[in-house]
């Protein structure tokens, strides 16, 4: 028995001198990558405007991988899927920061679902960046805003459109928070400028029945239809909208959920002449923007376009990098005071986190589609404050 022991504990000791160094090696690994969560709609009616969004933070990371990553380490993404469902995004979000231990995610398209991870990540003390135009009256001290509030967007092209395009609109969306706060931030807004709104209508999301609204719209002749419809509904609205006659040079349609990606689904002859009011569009004619769309092309194929929220995840994911280098540390607290003013010349050009209220300073662009599915720019901001709780 004796004999046996010690032939055991001779064996035993020869493993762990092969075996140590590569344990150690495998720890220190493992000590060398930092975790970061991915949470979009890959699946379902959103996923048409959402799956592509982590196509772009998936090339922010590969770009800062090969620049040698954060802190000198490799960041390593773990991808979940919402599926258009705002209690699925809450449960993946308790696996990401309770199970995988991420640093931060960066994640969620709609309202909807931002509502649904919100306590989620207060509550764990996590930290979220949300990369989509909203209508603002939040804040969250555990998620940081790269997209436009409704000043940025709402107020911005509201304005414009009163002393451009007509005094009269029609307003319609997608029923869900979004659509409906920003409408509740757009009818004041025409009033004031000495306009009027002569109806407003939510379909539920997934809706591809639009006849019934067109028809109303058509009885009443808004110079204006504002549209806040949202995800694969948009497809069957814009064809249905060209098939019903309505001519777009005429009767003005702004869209605040369509972007080029979005276009790239709904098919170009179906929105030309169409305006947008977006932070960010392909076209823009900077280094970072050209930069970027070629980048995304090359990584995803020629043929793939970008878009707003494509370029307000690929931003998050920079200043993320930034805060944690700034702030020498993942600490979530420590990251969300290193963002106060921190600023990113990106595909949209200079942004600016405010010191206090974690939105960005921003721009707002108006332009229309073309026959090619990019925007032609009418009208361009300076850079505007945000102001998530405005009182109009």
């Amino acid at each position: 028995m004796k004999s046996n022991l010690r032939r055991d504990l001779v064996k035993a000791l020869a493993l762990a001198s092969v075996a140590g160094p590569t344990m150690m090696r495998s720890a220190f690994a493992q000590q060398d990558v930092v975790k970061v969560g991915i949470l979009h709609s890959l699946t379902g009616t959103i996923a048409l405007a959402e799956a592509s969004v982590v196509d772009a933070e998936k090339l922010a990371i590969d770009e800062i991988n090969a620049a040698g990553g954060v802190l000198g380490k490799k960041i390593v993404p773990v991808v979940e899927d919402g599926a258009s469902d705002w209690p699925t995004f809450a449960e993946k979000a308790r696996k990401l920061l309770g199970q995988d231990k991420v640093a931060a995610v960066f994640g969620c398209y709609t309202s909807a679902s931002r509502k649904a991870v919100l306590p989620v990540f207060e509550q764990a003390k996590g930290l979220l960046y949300y990369p989509t135009y909203y209508e603002g009256q939040e804040q969250s001290p555990n998620i940081l805003y790269t997209a436009h509030e409704a000043t940025q967007q709402c107020v911005q092209g509201c304005n414009w459109l009163l002393e451009n395009r007509g005094k009269t609109f029609y307003l319609i969306g997608s029923d869900y928070i979004w659509p409906r706060v920003t409408n509740k931030i757009a009818r004041p807004t025409i009033v004031k400028g000495g306009g009027s709104v002569l109806g407003e209508e939510y379909m539920p999301l997934g809706s591809t029945s639009f006849g019934s609204t067109i028809n109303k719209i058509k009885a009443v002749k808004p110079d204006i239809i504002l549209s806040t419809i949202v995800g694969g509904s948009n497809v069957a609205f814009y064809k249905q909208l060209k098939a019903a006659g309505v001519n777009m040079k005429k009767t003005t349609v702004m869209a605040f959920a369509v972007s080029e990606e979005e276009v790239s689904g709904i098919g170009n002859e179906n929105v030309q002449d169409v305006l947008t009011c977006m932070s960010y569009l392909q076209s823009l004619d900077n280094p970072a923007n050209k930069k970027f769309v070629a980048a995304f092309k090359a990584k995803y194929g020629q043929k793939r376009v970008t878009g707003d929220t494509l370029a307000c995840a690929y931003t998050a994911v920079y200043l993320w990098k930034m805060a944690v280098e700034k702030a020498r540390s993942f600490d979530v607290d420590k990251v969300i005071a290193a963002s106060a003013n921190l600023e990113f010349t990106g595909p949209e050009g200079l942004v600016r986190f405010h010191g206090s209220n974690h939105h960005l300073w921003k721009q707002a662009r108006i332009g229309a589609f073309g026959a090619d599915g990019q925007v032609n720019m009418i009208y361009e901001s300076p850079l505007i404050e945000p102001n998530p709780f405005p009182t109009i």
